[in-house]
């Protein structure tokens, strides 16, 4: 009975309200599981920054609660903060074949090798504390997709993860539809439901139509070299790239690192099937014709190191951009992502080279649901309360409007954001309080080290350039003995503003020559800092970053 007092806490620290770094806790009593794991991508004020992870901070905490994590599937904004993770726990990582096999490759890279793998299927169930984890079979764009059924003291849990409801998939099953509505009949307590295409009305797309169109654009280019880029963890869509280049017998290459690797363990993993006949290496496409070629590259979101952005640019060693040549983005824009790709496909184009992309031909479909989908899925589960997940404000807005347009009560709806605490018994729920949560920026080997006083510096540097102002003065006196010299960075071009930079140095030094006989260095830096700007503000109004160095002689 004592148990039965206690009351389930969902949260989560990441994933609510925006897109990427998807992370739930369960935590009932002394137990807490952890569902995914993930990374969101730098916004474009974010400069320098490499990823964002979630703030592990309540979970730090709460170590010696952690019983596992488990992942729903291998996407970076699922398993990409991983190896943060793991640096200050020591849990099991718990996910099916692929998953752990693309985590196995970032935990290669961060030399994480006394890592405790757990390699679960779908049809499982499986412990951890007070939990009881089951593993359902979904289909998504990445094979080895699972929701979970988590069985807690107060009801069943289900967490979706990521899906689509694909009657044929490329491989394996269609998702587990039965298990979804026996467990419905049975009652389930929440159902955290992922978002993403809530907007969008009707049915995602089979990812075999992807297949038939690749299948039209190989038969119809008969002299060219074609290229497709996509998402490296899409094992689906590269399986049907392969399998038309094997038809028309054309030979296959792969570039870009995350390509290399996903294709690797995949192969090695049976998910993909690729003739060893027909995989070559980058560096031997010269050794064959266009018309014998596919490159399949990563790059399909414009990122600027990628292999495809790389080409565009003139800058890749192995692959030249030809007029003749024929490339497909498969793939469509992350929010966010709009502006690189175009400038990509225009430096594809100015190159001669034809690009096909979204909206010129159905050369990707998504691997979210939409309100059909949605509204199936939740016709079966019939929960007690929905949590929508995965997605920015408007979709969990939205996905509630769908969830009341069939009859579920509003007040049993929570659009929550991050860190915010769920609270359940077995016939009630509430949000009550919140945990420490937001973003990690991870700056190279930094994590955690640039917050936003940093962003705010780097982004008034590159909007408005530095003046370093040096002055050597008397420890004694106080007086100017040397200076004071400027040194523009990003601000003017020195040699062509020799008069405004002799002017700034009259300005300081008349400024400093009312404080004669002061040692307050605090006081003079502060001086030089407001003197300089109100000048340069006259002068040009702009305000570059100001950093006064004096040197005691």
């Amino acid at each position: 009975m004592a148990a039965k007092k206690e009351k389930l806490r969902v949260l989560s620290l990441g994933g609510l309200q925006e897109i990427g770094k998807n992370m739930t806790v369960l935590e009932f009593g002394g137990d807490i599981i952890v569902i995914d794991c993930g990374v969101a991508f730098p916004e474009d004020d974010m400069l320098g920054i490499d990823l964002v992870i979630p703030d592990f901070t309540y979970l730090q905490k709460n170590k010696n609660k952690v019983r596992a994590v488990i992942l729903t599937h291998g996407h970076e904004d699922h398993i990409g903060s991983i190896p943060y993770f793991l640096r200050d726990f020591n849990v099991p990582i718990v996910g099916t074949r692929l998953t752990l096999g693309l985590v196995e490759n970032k935990l290669k890279e961060h030399n994480l090798t006394q890592v405790e793998k757990k390699v679960v299927k779908a049809g499982e169930t499986w412990p951890f504390g007070v939990f009881r984890v089951e593993f359902i079979h979904t289909t998504h764009s990445i094979a080895d997709s699972v929701a979970l059924a988590v069985y807690t003291p107060v009801g069943v849990v289900i967490h979706s993860g990521d899906f689509k409801v694909d009657y044929t998939p490329i491989q394996g099953e269609s998702i587990d539809l039965q298990r979804f509505a026996e467990l419905g009949r049975n009652g389930v307590l929440l159902f955290m439901c992922e978002s993403t295409n809530v907007e969008q009305k009707g049915y995602t797309m089979s990812e075999k139509t992807v297949g038939a169109i690749f299948e039209d654009i190989f038969r119809e280019s008969t002299r060219q070299r074609l290229m497709v880029a996509t998402f490296s963890s899409n094992i689906h869509r590269i399986q049907q790239i392969v399998n038309s280049a094997v038809r028309h017998k054309r030979k296959v290459a792969v570039v870009g690192r995350s390509m290399a690797n996903a294709v690797k363990t995949a192969c090695e993993l049976g998910y993909l099937n690729i003739p060893d006949t027909s995989l070559i290496d980058i560096t031997d496409i010269r050794n064959y014709r266009d018309d014998q070629l596919v490159i399949i590259t990563t790059g399909s979101q414009g990122e600027p190191m990628a292999a495809l952005s790389r080409m565009a640019a003139s800058e890749h060693r192995q692959v030249e951009i030809k007029p003749s040549d024929k490339i497909i983005i498969s793939a469509s824009p992350i929010p966010g992502n709009e502006k690189t790709i175009i400038k990509v496909i225009n430096s594809l184009m100015s190159k001669g080279a034809e690009v096909i992309y979204e909206g010129l031909m159905e050369v990707h479909v998504s691997g979210h649901a939409k309100q059909e989908e949605i509204k199936l899925m939740h016709a079966l589960v019939k929960p007690k309360f929905l949590a929508p997940i995965h997605g920015e404000y408007r979709h969990l807005k939205r996905h509630k409007d769908l969830a009341v347009s069939l009859g579920m009560k509003k007040e049993n709806i929570f659009v929550m954001g991050i860190g915010e605490v769920l609270e359940l018994t077995e016939d009630s729920a509430k949000i009550n309080g919140s945990v420490p949560s937001g973003q990690v920026l991870v700056d190279g080997l930094g994590v955690g080290d640039v917050g936003n006083i940093v962003l705010r510096d780097r982004k008034h540097l590159s909007q408005d350039g530095l003046m370093i102002v040096v002055v050597s003065m008397s420890k004694e006196s106080g007086e100017v003995i040397a200076g004071p010299d400027i040194i523009s960075r990003g601000f003017v071009y020195v040699r062509e503003s020799e008069d405004l930079m002799e002017e700034a140095r009259h300005v300081v030094r008349e400024a400093l020559s009312g404080t004669r006989g002061s040692s307050e260095w605090s006081f003079m830096k502060t001086l030089i800092k407001d003197t300089l700007k109100e000048f340069l503000w006259q002068k040009t109004q702009r305000s570059p970053m100001i950093l006064p160095i004096i040197m005691e002689v």
